[in-house]
């Protein structure tokens, strides 16, 4: 054999190892890191964003996506840190959600933020009403004068207690009002140092466990009347809502409270990848038995209900999943304009 061909032939060999390397092996996935953004580490947002991480996390060789949960504020946070880019997805209250795609609220300087995007809404969250015994508090009315925590600033919770004292005729004015996070407010109760507290949540709730657990007496207060029956009526986030009080035996009443609640809702925005939010869309989704187990609030969920009470254009991410999952026609269509 001519030198010059030895080297070609070596060469030719040594380019076909190359190609049979390169082919041999699967292209490593680069990982996408996302964050959700969820609430207080007692409520039902934490864990809502604790199950969706770990589902998605599961299929990192199959998306490349590697999610984290965040603990925050609430709502308005959530809202306000995916807009500007700090968080990817938020669950967010259903009434938060409207507020800020219409730009009234926390949003009525800044205008209408266009830029949300919903995925789907979860459990339903009632308005709940805790006072100890002690207070003589058994109706809203019997709260003027009274030390009562509203929610701390920023959170879905803080403008749904405002609404509830609104329905019963009070203002903040009429109260001692206090503004601390939800997982502070049995503690404070339990220490007497508040009379009363409002918190937006899904049942069972280990916040209200906790305060209806301790040395105090607490009761739960209904929030029923014309007033709620106005709220309803005025806004679409808000519905009647029942807190079964089998839920609470630590309590001193018995039997269920009539209240109004509002739904919670898993956003982002349009700018977020189209193939991350059909991904995990499709994860919950798929995998719904596992997701419904997360939380008792969430035995209730079906794939139907989970596509109502959204307020703000679904990202086109999801919009691909429900058709390939034959789910589009459950959606009102005025949510799939962009």
């Amino acid at each position: 054999m001519h030198g010059k061909s030895l080297i070609q032939y070596i060469y030719i060999f040594a380019l076909s190892l190359v190609f049979i390397h390169c082919g041999s092996g699967k292209a490593k996935r680069k990982t996408v890191f996302v964050t959700i953004g969820t609430g207080a580490v007692t409520g039902v947002y934490y864990p809502t964003g604790g199950a969706i991480s770990r589902m998605i996390n599961k299929q990192i060789a199959t998306y490349g996506i590697k999610a984290t949960v965040e603990s925050t504020a609430g709502s308005v946070f959530n809202v306000n840190a995916v807009l500007a880019g700090d968080l990817d997805f938020g669950v967010v209250q259903s009434d938060r959600q409207y507020q800020a795609y219409t730009g009234v609220a926390e949003w009525e300087k800044q205008g209408p933020c266009k830029d949300l995007r919903s995925i789907f809404t979860i459990h339903p969250e009632s308005v709940t009403l805790v006072a100890s015994k002690k207070s003589g508090i058994t109706s809203p009315q019997l709260l003027r004068g009274k030390r009562v925590n509203l929610g701390n600033p920023g959170s879905g919770p803080l403008q749904n207690s405002r609404d509830a004292l609104a329905a019963f005729g009070l203002t903040e004015k009429d109260i001692a009002a206090e503004y601390v996070k939800a997982v502070e407010a049995p503690g404070l109760l339990q220490d007497e140092r508040i009379d009363a507290f409002f918190y937006t949540v899904g049942h069972p709730s280990g916040n209200i466990k906790e305060a209806t657990s301790g040395r105090v007496p607490v009761t739960l207060i209904p929030l029923v009347g014309p007033g709620v029956d106005s709220l309803v009526n005025q806004y679409p986030y808000y519905t009647h809502a029942t807190i079964p009080m089998k839920l609470y035996p630590g309590a001193s009443n018995k039997k269920d409270i009539q209240s109004f609640g509002v739904k919670g809702t898993f956003l982002t925005s349009k700018n977020t990848s189209t193939d991350i939010v059909y991904a995990i869309t499709k994860e919950v989704f798929n995998n719904l038995d596992e997701f419904k187990t997360i939380h008792p609030a969430y035995t209730v969920l079906t794939k139907r209900n989970m596509l109502e009470g959204m307020s703000a254009p679904l990202h086109t991410g999801a919009i691909r999943y429900y058709k390939e999952a034959g789910l589009i026609e459950l959606i009102n269509p005025s949510l799939l304009q962009e």
